[in-house]
């Protein structure tokens, strides 16, 4: 499901009377134990497994089948449509005898649903839901109140995709650059009678003591720290390293290589993302903007404004100044097509680029290498998380076959997981799947260390008005005033009486 239509689908689900959900179910139960015919040897258990995604149609069929072999068990799949996921599965489970016994479910609903009962503390009785089976995050995601209340299934979150044949342009230039610095250099030396290895200046004359040029305006810490002599040499540090590794680990270090990097004809800027989108652009304020902390499910540990976030989103703003990236004309389909015509380096993209990307370099239109790394911290100081989203695999509290749903929900999630990726496009949660994928690994790391959706009914509409200040950030709105704004709308939505009062 696309993110922003989980969010705007999001509904409180209808409080359910437990005792007549119950006797609802006794009801049917009692209709269905009626001899038909069918001798009890002949009755398989049966569940049923509901879902909402048509892609996933052959891959839930097949895994019931695997299932299936050697027990005496059947697994009846079933596609819902996605609207009102969760009151269907509520009215199916009062009033018919094929509601799920287990389902797939976003993470964000996991708190919902388990309020209302549809989703129960799992038995985990193959002991896979711990760190040497899943990421943090995944963990984190279908965690609620302490409990385990589902196993996380599949996910996706951000990454920042670049043309790796343009960057060793660039480290071919930066290469060439510090040659003729050297050799310009010993020139000077011989000219003047010799200097003892330094500078005119004093600096060693390695070849690196002005790599980070005058750069005036370009840094988003401020012209203050250029000219204090451990910042410069801090700043030759980080510079440094992006030489040598060839990849961008800040913010600075992009436009570093932005200042610097003498493109090819046809590209048309450093970088270009999504910025309309909340999920390309969490990442900017993930590590520091706190709601209910990494389960998300925390009314107490929730703090919006603060001062890393100002500083992250002041970053943000200033970044609009050196990408000039139009939010009217921008959207996440053009920014693939425009990285992969080869008239971007950098963009932030989530797994299904994986496919575009393939199916480009099939057709021989995208000539170009590429590479992926995990979201750039924000700074030197200030780090970044992106958002993930994960679906997971609940056990209705309402069946009657919770032991076997258990098993068959354990079973989706780890030991057939394997193949979910090269059947549906979805990268599995458990470290198992997908390990020899170079390109999935990368996606699963920054997975491991993202920021689940929140759970919390309070903070439902936390990620339209989010977007809603992002936007007016990277038009030039006043930072603390929109963020207060935003804590404040927050703060009283988690009040007792909702800021109804």
């Amino acid at each position: 499901m696309h993110f922003r239509h989980r969010i705007l689908a999001v509904f409180i689900v209808l409080c359910m009377v437990a005792g007549a959900v119950l006797g609802s179910r006794f009801e049917m139960t009692g209709a269905s134990e009626e001899l038909t015919g069918l001798s009890l040897f002949d009755r398989k258990e049966t569940i049923y497994f509901w879902y909402s995604e048509e892609e996933l149609s052959d891959f839930i069929g097949s895994a019931a089948v695997a299932f299936a072999e050697g027990r005496d068990v059947r697994v009846i799949p079933k596609l819902v449509d996605e609207s009102e996921y969760l009151e269907a599965i509520n009215q199916a489970t009062l009033h018919t005898e094929e509601g799920p016994d287990a389902y797939l479910v976003g993470n964000d609903s996991l708190g919902k649903a388990y309020l209302a009962g549809l989703a129960s503390e799992i038995t985990d009785q193959g002991g896979i839901c711990n760190l040497s089976h899943f990421p943090q995050a995944a963990l984190s995601a279908v965690t609620y109140h302490d409990k385990l209340v589902a196993y996380p299934f599949y996910y996706d979150t951000t990454v920042l995709l670049y043309n790796r044949t343009y960057m060793d342009q660039w480290l071919q230039q930066q290469g060439n650059k510090v040659g003729q610095e050297d050799e310009d250099l010993m020139e000077g030396e011989a000219e003047d009678g010799g200097t003892d290895g330094e500078g005119s200046d004093g600096t060693a004359g390695d070849g690196t003591g002005d790599m980070s040029g005058d750069r005036e305006g370009d840094s988003l810490e401020g012209t203050e720290e250029e000219t204090d002599p451990e910042a410069l040499a801090l700043e030759q540090a980080r510079i440094g390293k992006l030489l040598v590794s060839g990849i961008p680990q800040t913010v600075d270090d992009i436009l570093y290589i932005g200042d610097t990097f003498d493109v090819s004809e046809g590209v048309d800027g450093i970088m270009k993302w999504d910025v309309n989108n909340i999920f390309y652009n969490y990442w900017i304020v993930g590590d520091s903007m706190i709601v209910g902390g990494d389960a998300g499910d925390d009314k107490e540990n929730v703090n919006i404004y603060n001062e890393e976030t100002l500083e992250n989103l002041e970053t943000y703003k200033a970044l609009n100044q050196f990408f000039s990236i139009e939010s009217d004309n921008v959207s996440y389909d053009s920014v693939i097509q425009d990285f992969l015509d080869g008239k971007i380096v950098f963009t932030i993209a989530t797994v299904d680029v994986l496919g575009r990307l393939m199916e480009a370099r099939e057709e021989g239109a995208f000539p170009y290498l590429y590479d992926l790394t995990i979201m750039p911290a924000m700074s030197d100081r200030l780090g970044s998380r992106s958002m993930s989203v994960t679906t997971a695999v609940a056990v209705n509290g309402y069946s009657e076959h919770k032991e076997l749903a258990n098993e068959f929900a354990a079973f989706l999630a780890e030991e057939y997981s394997g193949a979910l990726y090269s059947w549906t496009g979805h990268p599995a949660a458990a470290l198992s799947a997908d390990a020899s994928d170079e390109d999935l690994a990368v996606f699963k790391e920054e997975y491991g260390n993202s920021i689940p959706l929140p759970k919390m009914i309070e903070t439902s509409n936390l990620w339209i008005q989010l977007e809603v200040l992002f936007s007016k950030v990277w038009n030039g709105g006043d930072v603390p005033e929109l963020l207060e704004e935003l804590s404040n709308q927050i703060q009283m939505q988690m009040s007792p009486d909702g800021g109804l009062g």
